[in-house]
């Protein structure tokens, strides 16, 4: 809105409305306005939490020690919603459509979460929606993204092929497009399609989910992941950069900086309440709706394979689930004391502020490695 205001509207009356017309100055002025937008309506969100008893449920069998956590308000990551697409909707260019299909990744699995926080507190207990429920909806949230990305790609404004880390050449086509050109495969060249961006956005929710286990774990690797996308962001908005790295180009790229930095800035505020000890948890609302629109970003710059190594702790604790649930079904044993893998630790008796700071420089030194592998390719 800004952009249209100022530069397009009032540039003939004020010549230094032209800062606008960059989107450095805008990612800027996105992040910031998160950041203050996110500390000034945290004290009401959270006693407004608090007089509707929106207070978190502590599993039973989790550790003993988050028992006196009960009670803390939950659904914190309305908050989150807030002030990433206010300050989105303000300082990007609203005719670019990738702003707002990022939007729609993170709204969509944002109400996935909100029903399901809201279900746990109707029942008064920590469970929600159902695993079949919380998945169907997520995967028909992922395939709207793709219906939206197929639309785009028609119009010839997306391009559906990846960029592959270390392989400069290498870039295979989700959509297989050469089974377009068969009557009898072309189905199967959409139901691939589908398949992966369901993977990417629902495995990307769901871990960021899993990780929201301790005082800003989650929120804090965020910052760091959402930091690293928004770097993605501007070089392959840039032609210069993007030619220099061999990455696939794509002007509108470049407006998703802003809504990356937006994310950025609603991390750094949230996590502002959310750091140990917290005074407000962001619930299935916020970690879902983060890991939704990290995705959505990720395929929309063709990044779906770095995003594994720039979330790489979320990755880490999925996988440490899914290994703990398979070993206990398969041969009756537990892998680790507890999963996900952050609750290990606290049981092998690490305080909770040193996992915290620790899986934090683990998930910085992961999005560092990301980034070098743009030029070691």
């Amino acid at each position: 809105m800004f952009y249209w205001l100022f530069y397009v509207k009032l540039l003939r009356y004020f010549s230094p409305f032209n800062l606008f017309r960059y989107d450095t100055f805008r990612t800027a002025g996105a992040s910031l306005t998160a950041l203050f937008l996110c500390i000034a309506l945290g004290p009401w969100l959270i006693n407004k939490l608090r007089e509707l008893s929106f207070g978190q449920h502590i599993r039973e069998d989790g550790p003993q020690s988050h028992k006196k956590k009960a009670g803390t308000p939950t659904m914190g990551g309305i908050l989150i919603l807030i002030s990433i697409v206010v300050p989105t909707l303000l300082w990007a260019r609203l005719d670019n459509p990738y702003i707002w299909v990022a939007l729609f990744g993170l709204v969509s699995f944002g109400l996935i979460g909100f029903w399901d926080d809201y279900t746990k507190i109707a029942k008064s207990r920590n469970l929600g929606l159902t695993a079949r429920q919380k998945l169907f909806c997520q995967v028909i949230a992922a395939l709207t993204v793709g219906f939206f990305l197929l639309l785009l790609h028609a119009r010839g404004e997306y391009s559906t092929s990846m960029n592959i880390p270390f392989f400069k050449q290498f870039k295979p086509d989700m959509l297989i497009e050469s089974l377009l050109h068969n009557y009898w495969t072309y189905p199967l060249a959409f139901v691939g399609f589908y398949a992966f961006l369901a993977f990417i956005l629902v495995g990307s929710s769901n871990a960021v989910n899993l990780t929201d286990g301790l005082d800003g774990l989650a929120i804090g690797l965020m910052i760091i992941a959402s930091g690293a996308m928004t770097v993605l962001s501007y070089v392959s908005g840039n032609a210069i950069f993007s030619s220099y790295l061999d990455l696939s180009h794509n002007a509108g790229d470049s407006e998703l900086t802003i809504f990356c930095a937006a994310m950025v800035g609603a991390s750094l505020g949230f996590l502002w309440y959310n750091a140990h000890p917290a005074e407000v948890f962001m619930g299935d609302v916020g970690s879902l709706a983060l890991g939704g629109g990290l995705a959505t970003v990720a395929v929309l710059i063709k990044q779906e394979i770095l995003l594994i190594f720039i979330g790489g702790v979320y990755v880490v604790e999925a996988v440490s689930v899914i290994l703990q649930v398979g070993s206990y079904k398969l041969r009756g044993k537990r892998i680790f004391k507890m999963a996900p893998i952050h609750h290990h630790f606290e049981a092998l008796g690490w305080p909770e502020s040193k996992i915290i700071v620790r899986f934090w420089i683990a998930g910085l030194v992961m999005a560092l490695f990301a980034l070098t592998t743009l030029k070691l390719r």
